[in-house]
C-alpha cells in the first residue's frame, strides 16, 4: 500500500508539473513563477499543492454563503497570482487565501511581500472584473482545521 501512495504521488506531481508547464508555454505565468512553483512541488510534494486548492475552494463556499459572488479562481499574471476575486455589490475584492494545519500559525501566513504580489496581480486584473464606479481592495481568508475561517477586509494600502 505504502508503494502504491507514493506511486501515486508522484504521479501527481508529475501532472501538476505538466500542467506548470503548459502554463508557462502560453504565457500565462512568468519564468520566476514557473521555477518557484516547480522547486515548490518537487520539494513538497503534491499534498502542499492539495492543501491550498482545498483551501480556496473551502473559502469561496464561505464567501458564497455570505452574500458573495465569486468572479475568478487562481488567476496568475505576469505580477503574481490572485486565489480569488468575489464581487459583493459595488465592492470587488481580490483574496489572498491561506491554509496552515496550526491555527496558532495563521497571524504569520502572510506578510507584506505577498500582499504587494497580490495587490500587483490585482491592478493587473482589475480592468477584468470591476468597473469605473466599483470598490476595490484587497482581502485575505485565514484556514486552519477546526476553525470558521477568518475574513480579513482591506488589509493592503499601498
Amino acid at each position: 500500500i505504502a508503494q502504491a501512495n507514493a506511486q501515486l504521488e508522484k504521479d501527481a506531481t508529475e501532472r501538476a508539473i505538466a500542467q506548470l508547464d503548459r502554463l508557462y508555454e502560453h504565457g500565462k505565468i512568468s519564468i520566476r513563477d514557473y521555477f518557484a512553483e516547480k522547486k515548490r512541488l518537487e520539494l513538497e510534494g503534491i499534498d502542499a499543492a492539495i492543501e491550498a486548492a482545498k483551501a480556496e475552494r473551502r473559502a469561496a463556499w464561505w464567501l458564497r454563503l455570505h452574500g458573495w459572488r465569486i468572479l475568478g479562481e487562481r488567476l496568475r499574471v505576469a505580477a503574481g497570482e490572485v486565489d480569488l476575486v468575489a464581487r459583493r455589490g459595488r465592492i470587488v475584492a481580490f483574496i489572498e487565501v491561506k491554509w496552515r494545519e496550526r491555527p496558532e500559525d495563521l497571524d504569520l501566513a502572510i506578510d507584506q511581500y505577498r500582499l504587494r504580489r497580490v495587490a500587483a496581480a490585482a491592478e493587473m486584473l482589475s480592468p477584468r472584473f470591476a468597473r469605473p464606479q466599483d470598490d476595490i481592495r484587497i482581502d485575505v481568508m485565514l484556514l486552519a482545521p477546526g476553525r470558521l475561517p477568518r475574513h480579513l477586509v482591506h488589509v493592503w494600502q499601498p
